[in-house]
C-alpha cells in the first residue's frame, strides 16, 4: 500500500472517531433533564398510588401559588423555573386522582384539569413576556383555575 494512501485511511478513521465522541459528548449535555428545564409531559408518574398523589397535592398546590412573590419581585426567570417544577408534580397528582374517579365525573374534572394547566402555560408565557399586567391576570386565573378543582377533588 502506497504512504499516502495508508496516512489517508488512518486521517479518515481519526476523524469518524472524533466525531463520533463529540455527538456522544454533545447529547449528554442537550439531553439532561436539569438542563431541559421545561414542562414535564409524564401524565402519571409510574407506581404513584392514590394516596401519595392526595398527600402531595396541597403540596404542590402551595408551591404553585408560592410563585406569585417571584413574579411580584419580577424575578422572571426564577418564576418560570418554580413555576414549572410545580406544575409538572401537580399534573401528575391531579391526573392520578382523575383516573381513579368514577367515570361520571371525569369530564368535568378532566376539563378543568385543562383550564388549569392551559392557565398555567399563559402564565408561564406572560413570565417569558415580561408583561406585568398580563402576569397578573394570568395569576388571578390559575388561582380560580386551582380552587375550581381542588374542591371537587
Amino acid at each position: 500500500m502506497p504512504q499516502n494512501v495508508l496516512q489517508c485511511n488512518i486521517r479518515r478513521r481519526i476523524g469518524v472517531i472524533a466525531v463520533t465522541a463529540s455527538t456522544l459528548l454533545a447529547r449528554e449535555a442537550i439531553f439532561r433533564e436539569d438542563i431541559a428545564n421545561a414542562f414535564e409531559f409524564r401524565m402519571v408518574a409510574p407506581d404513584q398510588t392514590v394516596e401519595q398523589a392526595e398527600s402531595g397535592i396541597r403540596y404542590h398546590a402551595q408551591s404553585l401559588l408560592h410563585v406569585k412573590a417571584l413574579l411580584e419581585s419580577e424575578s422572571w426567570s426564577e418564576a418560570q423555573k418554580a413555576l414549572r417544577a410545580s406544575s409538572a408534580s401537580l399534573k401528575q397528582d391531579i391526573y392520578t386522582l382523575i383516573n381513579n374517579k368514577p367515570a361520571t365525573e371525569r369530564p368535568q374534572l378532566r376539563k378543568l384539569y385543562s383550564d388549569l394547566f392551559n392557565g398555567v402555560a399563559k402564565l408561564d408565557y406572560a413570565a417569558r413576556d415580561k408583561d406585568t399586567s398580563r402576569v397578573h391576570q394570568c395569576y388571578e386565573n390559575v388561582v380560580v383555575a386551582l380552587d375550581s378543582i381542588l374542591s371537587r377533588l
